[in-house]
């Protein structure tokens, strides 16, 4: 089953660049494991939530606002798409991510296929 894993990131926390994460032997020892087990189908990082552009349309007209659409404590930092057995692999993989490790969290949310 596939899902996809939302890594998010407290809004006050530390912005590691893609250089910072290849160095951090948390992240390297899960991008190992991850890697040999080939559950990770993609995903990507994203840019900063204050880098976002938010659109939405009222009637006829196209409304933009820059930032996250909403106030939070957290913002999504990146994703992985996943493929595992069942929902308590994903769980399972999920706990070991590193930005659930550091105060983050991990939104783990299965694909319509």
């Amino acid at each position: 089953m596939k899902y996809v894993m939302f890594i998010c990131t407290p809004v006050d926390g530390e912005e590691l660049s893609p250089e910072e994460i290849a160095d951090d032997p948390r992240f390297t020892s899960y991008i190992d494991h991850v890697r040999a087990g080939g559950m990770v189908k993609g995903g990507a990082r994203l840019r900063p939530a204050a880098d976002a552009t938010t659109v939405r349309v009222q009637g006829d007209e196209v409304l933009l606002s820059d930032g996250p659409f909403a106030e939070s404590k957290e913002y999504i930092a990146g994703f992985d798409i996943i493929e595992v057995a069942d929902l308590d692999e994903a769980i399972a993989l999920a706990s070991r991510h590193p930005a659930a490790l550091g105060g983050g969290s991990v939104e783990v949310r299965p694909i319509w296929e």
